[in-house]
Formats: structure tokens, sequence, C-alpha cells
């Protein structure tokens, strides 16, 4: 076994660091008192994370994770402004250490009061919107111990990592515990229309505002398309609330998903006393994180919708409706790996998306991984020729022969696990590879 400082073996050392991490983002907490805005759900979590935070920061200092920081290292990173995990490197946590120890010794500028010690802080952000991820029972309360809420989002319940809860019910659970720990006057934030979720709005003691397309949504949405506007696509739809509605068109946005983005942030913004109109202007500047629906120009003239940051059933049904209407004149590829984290489901799950796709008429399908197999084998059972599916192990076989195969205006859905590393083939077949690194939600091999 590796032993760390003091004889210490690397886990025990990681785990004394954490703890500390974890104390040090209380304490900070505690001193700067801002706004928390915690945000969970099965799926959404960062689209919505992306939303609320352009929506806010036209009129408070706000702060959100740039990456995916939803877990017991990545959110008190978030606290103390850091972007970069330091893994293993005990000196890089000594000197997050040591900042952290800055922003509680010298006083940082708060909600304009004036700073002191004058050592050029940034000033701490009045408002942070903090993802927080489940991938077992007690993180969400491990993490809101750290940041306790003024404000929970819960953007929809579905199976992600139903291997390690067994039941939806416990992801429920799980989840809607982010409301346990809501300041007395807080608010909580849930999607109307999962069903997963009226139990928990019907029993929820703290207030809530609720958002959906079902009647009697407190921020309402209606009339969700993908439609172009001056040759770009997007998604267009309509936000209502008492009685006033703004029509929204987000260009380079691709799904409904991002109008419950869109609507979630709405939520937030009028419960913090902005006007639906500035609202609806803030989120024309919102875009989806990499890999998450991001619409990228393919060769041959086609276009991409690169969701390779992760996949879950719910999440893959989600990108199939994209792929199904949007409109173009060429044939639709999807492009699936497997999907991970699904216990006793994963066979029947992997099964209803070639079912699915083949109900929405795709007209062909790739699949890359072992366990995207039975996604392969559910669409030939619901009637898709077999001429039409294709099986590769790996992505960057599966990227080459689709190159080939590409024709002018085709539409290709890219999605899968984050394992499955689905990036690579958008890199093989984006129209700018030299552009990966912006783009990209991971590293390619060129």
């Amino acid at each position: 076994m590796t032993k760390g400082v003091g004889g210490l073996d690397n886990n025990s050392m990681l785990k004394i660091l954490h703890f500390i991490l974890k104390l040090l983002a209380k304490a900070v907490i505690k001193k700067y008192q801002p706004r928390v805005i915690a945000i969970t759900g099965s799926v959404g979590k960062t689209s919505s994370k992306e939303a609320i935070s352009v929506v806010l920061k036209a009129k408070f200092n706000t702060r959100a994770p740039s990456k995916n920081f939803n877990n017991e290292i990545g959110t008190p990173l978030t606290i103390l402004g850091q972007q970069k995990s330091p893994g293993k490197n005990i000196l890089a946590w000594f000197w997050i250490f040591l900042l952290a120890l800055k922003l509680l010794l010298i006083k940082d500028k708060v909600n304009g009061e004036a700073r002191e010690g004058g050592l050029g802080h940034k000033n701490y952000p009045e408002v942070l919107v903090l993802e927080m991820g489940a991938d077992k029972p007690g993180d969400i309360k491990y993490l809101t111990s750290i940041a306790k809420p003024d404000i929970s989002v819960i953007t929809a319940i579905g199976p992600s990592h139903i291997e390690f809860f067994k039941t939806i019910d416990n992801i429920v659970k799980e989840k809607s515990s982010i409301l346990d720990r809501l300041n007395k006057d807080g608010l909580a934030i849930l999607n109307n229309d999962d069903a997963n979720l009226q139990k928990v709005i019907e029993t929820c003691q703290a207030k809530i505002y609720s958002f959906g397309r079902k009647e009697g949504s407190d921020v309402k949405i209606s009339d969700i398309k993908i439609t172009a506007r001056d040759n770009t696509y997007g998604t267009s739809f309509k936000l209502t609330h008492q009685g006033s509605e703004v029509p929204m068109f987000l260009p380079y946005v691709l799904g409904w998903q991002h109008a419950y983005a869109a609507a979630s942030a709405t939520a937030v913004a009028l419960y913090m006393e902005m006007n639906l109109v500035d609202i609806a202007k803030r989120l024309l500047k919102y875009k989806p994180a990499r890999g998450r629906t991001n619409l990228i120009k393919g060769i041959k003239n086609t276009w991409i919708i690169d969701d390779s940051y992760n996949a879950s059933p719910q999440s893959a049904k989600a990108a199939l409706d994209i792929l199904s209407d949007m409109p173009v004149e060429g044939r639709k590829f999807a492009v699936l790996g497997d999907m991970l984290e699904l216990g006793a489901l994963t066979e029947e799950a992997h099964q209803e998306i070639g079912r699915e796709l083949v109900r929405l008429g795709i007209d062909y399908l790739f699949v890359v991984g072992e366990k995207s197999r039975d996604i392969a084998r559910g669409a030939k059972e619901a009637g898709m020729d077999k001429d039409n599916i294709y099986h590769f192990p790996f992505t960057a076989e599966a990227g080459a022969f689709l190159q080939e195969r590409l024709k002018e205006n085709d539409l290709i859905l890219i999605k899968g696990s984050r394992s499955a590393k689905m990036e690579q083939i958008v890199y093989e077949i984006m129209d700018k590879p030299w552009l990966a690194k912006d783009l990209l939600v991971g590293p390619v091999v060129k």
C-alpha cells in the first residue's frame, strides 16, 4: 500500500484532506453568507445551472461551477472559488487551503460593504449556484450540510445510478432530501410535469414555485418547437407567469429540456425580484454546457447533435425526440454508446431505446460498446432493417465508418455515458476538428 505524509496511506490522507476542505467551505459560507441555490435531479442539473447563472449575473455577483463540480469535492471547491481539483497532489491541496484561509482572515467585499485589508480579492459572490449530484444514498445530505440552500431546485427524477439506489422511490427520497435543509424562508422550485415529483410537491412544507407544461404551473412552458430562423437552428417556446407571456428563441440550443432549464431559471429570478422581460433578454445568452445537445457543423454539410456528455434512459429518449423533431432534408442517424449504472434494468432499458428510435422513424442506428448491443436488438425486433444497424466495439472505428456513409444534409445524434467517450466520434465527423478543444466535452485522440 502506498504511503503518504506521516506514514498514512493515500486513501486515509485524501479523506483527511476532504474533511478539511469541507470545514473550510462551511466556514467561508458562514462568514460571507451568500444566497445558496442548490440544484439536483437525475437529468438537467447542468442545463438548469447554466440558465440560472446566466440570468442572475445581470443583477447579482454570481458564481457557478464551470465544470461538473457537483460532489463532495467539487461543491466545496466551487465555494472556495477553485475550478480545478487537486486530485492526489498534496501541495496543490495545501495551496487551496491557504487561499481559503486568506478568504477567512481577510474581509472581502460583500453586498456593497467596504473591503478590509485591501489585498485585492475578487468580491466574494452574493449568490452561489451549486449543482448537487447523488451517486449513492446520503450524498445530498452531505452536500447540504456544507451549503444550506436558500433555494432548492429539482429538475427531474429518473433511474440514473439505480444500480446503487435499487428503486426509483429511493432516488426520489435522496433527491428530495435537498428540501430538508431549506432555510425557513426558503423556496422549492420543482418540475410540475415529473410524475416522480408529484408526491414531493404535495408534501413539501416550503414555499413552492413550480414549472412545466401542466396547467397551474407557476412558470408555464408552451409551444416548444425546434425551428430554424435566419438559417440558424434553435428551440422556440413561450413562458407564462401570472398572465404575462414572453416568446423565446434559443439559437443553437436544441430540445425541450432547455426550455425546462429556462423555466427553472425564470422561477428563481422571479423570486429574486427580477421581471419577466429582463429574464427573457438574459436567457438569450444561455448556452448549454459542452456535450449537452450542442449543435455542431459536420463534414459534407451535415449537422451533429453532440449529446456525448452522459446518457440515461430518460435523457436518451429526450435526445431521440430532438433528432426526430429537427427539420432536415437528409437522413437521421442515432449513434449511441452504452448507458451505465442501470443495474438490473440494463438490458431492458437499452432495448427500450432501440424500440423508441424505430417508433420515431430514425433511419440508421450505430451502437458502440457491449451493452449497446441491446439497443440494436431492440431496434431490430421493432422492425428496423438489419442493414441499417451497425455495431462497433470502439469509437474510432465507428467514426471512420460513419465518415464514409454521410451525405449532405444528414443529421447525426451522438450520445453515450461519460466513460464511453463518444466525443471521439464527434471529432471524427466534425467540420472543423481543430476546434475540438473548444467545443467537445473531453480530450480526443488525434
